[in-house]
């Protein structure tokens, strides 16, 4: 008899979910960054093993929102974590406390989802030292420790029926989501702290047969001054932005890309609800945090 569930994963900005998800589904899926707030829409990730196949879905972190796009990741966090079957509560081993999952959210869970605390990043040296706390988890996405029980943890969470997916498949998905996610990841590495958080891409155009394969993304900024950021003298940064981003993107769909840059401004697309759809979120509603 086959089983399927869905466990969700959560925790505040910056706490190891991209990493652990990552780890879970043995393919690296979500982008990784050492700035918070670097997953901005849910990203899900397959395992399937034996008779047990588990959708992970690694939703924005749990912040306190300040503007409009802020408010719809966290109504897409409060929306997978209603959903699930399971919930991976990730706390990083030096935080000295594990605050209430529900301090964190404007909307009650169901009371009868299994949770499991997860106490992060152990492999930095950062955990208390002492017993382990009954109901919490040390677990290191980097070496693997810990890894094997969690699984074990979201198989028992998982009810008997069909597989919901192709066992071959690691998400659900498009590839597009994927190119843009990529496109972002290389612009977070290679400009770090003068990244704007206004950025954001898009894919324009995506020739299916051509090889190579052409993809055409725009990068958008929320202020003309914020295009020399990303551009750099020359053109030279976004040239080494699309370069990274380009291995990358080829390391996953196992074939040559050619991958072409643009940068606009898009005024404020943070808070207009119009510009979010377009990019990809759905806008709060209006009793949304």
């Amino acid at each position: 008899m086959t089983r399927f569930g869905t466990i969700a994963l959560a925790g505040k900005p910056n706490a190891g979910k991209s990493t652990l998800l990552n780890a879970l589904v043995g393919e690296e899926l979500a982008i990784v960054s050492p700035r918070p707030q670097t997953t901005r829409l849910p990203v899900i990730g397959l395992r399937t093993e034996g008779d047990v196949q588990l959708l992970f879905m690694d939703p924005p972190g749990l912040l306190d929102p300040e503007y409009l796009l802020q408010r719809a990741m966290l109504e897409d966090a409060v929306r997978v974590l209603q959903h699930a079957d399971g919930i991976l509560y990730l706390v990083p081993a030096g935080d000295p406390e594990v605050p209430p999952l529900a301090s964190l959210l404007a909307t009650p869970l169901p009371a009868d989802v299994p949770l499991l605390v997860l106490r992060t990043k152990v492999d930095l040296g950062s955990a208390r030292g002492g017993s382990r706390p009954a109901g919490e988890l040390p677990v290191s996405a980097r070496t693997g420790a810990g890894i094997a029980e969690v699984l074990a943890w979201c198989e028992g969470c998982a009810h008997p029926g069909p597989f919901r997916y192709d066992p071959e498949d690691l998400s659900t998905q498009p590839t597009r989501f994927f190119v843009t996610e990529f496109v972002r990841e290389a612009a977070f590495s290679l400009l770090g702290d003068e990244l704007p958080y206004a950025l954001a891409a898009e894919v324009d155009e995506f020739r299916e047969g051509s090889s190579p394969l052409y993809i055409r993304v725009t990068l958008y900024v929320e202020r003309d001054s914020q295009k020399g950021m990303v551009v750099g003298r020359g053109g030279r940064m976004l040239k080494r932005i699309g370069t990274q981003a380009r291995r990358r993107i080829e390391a996953f769909l196992q074939q040559p890309v050619y991958l072409d840059l643009w940068v606009k401004t898009l005024p404020k697309w943070r808070s207009q609800p119009g510009a979010l759809r377009r990019l990809g979120f759905q806008p709060p509603s209006e009793n949304a945090p």
